[in-house]
């Protein structure tokens, strides 16, 4: 399981970006993290064109298999979606991981039960 922003855990930053001129200022260890899809889609072509390793929230399935199409690495969703998310990711064989975002570290027992990729608190996401 993959876990980010954990302080026992040394993890990349998710930098929130909201244009190319600053997803250009984010460093090549740092991960650029793009709002919902419906609002980044000129990001997101924009970052799979330049191999750029982001994250993007996806909040519903077919945004989700847009997002793998666009090669992000990482989906950002809440728990109430991730089950759903992850068996689709399975069957199709998604590059892209799903990440929940939790608060609370005793989730990670539970998500790491079903399956779910990994997880993201919020300590690990910073604005540019």
């Amino acid at each position: 399981m993959l876990i980010f922003g954990h302080p026992w855990v040394l993890s990349p930053v998710f930098k929130k970006a909201f244009s190319k001129e600053e997803i250009d200022k984010i460093s090549d260890n740092e991960i650029v993290l793009l709002e919902p899809l419906a609002e980044s889609i000129p990001l997101a072509q924009y970052c799979q064109s330049k191999h750029i390793t982001y994250a993007i929230t996806v909040n519903e399935m077919r945004n989700l298999i847009f997002a793998n199409a666009l090669e992000a690495a990482y989906i950002v969703c809440q728990q109430g979606d991730a089950i759903e998310f992850q068996s689709v990711a399975e069957r199709y064989l998604f590059d892209t991981k799903i990440l929940v975002l939790i608060e609370d570290e005793k989730v990670i027992e539970r998500l790491a039960r079903l399956s779910i990729d990994g997880v993201l608190f919020p300590e690990a996401i910073q604005q540019t």
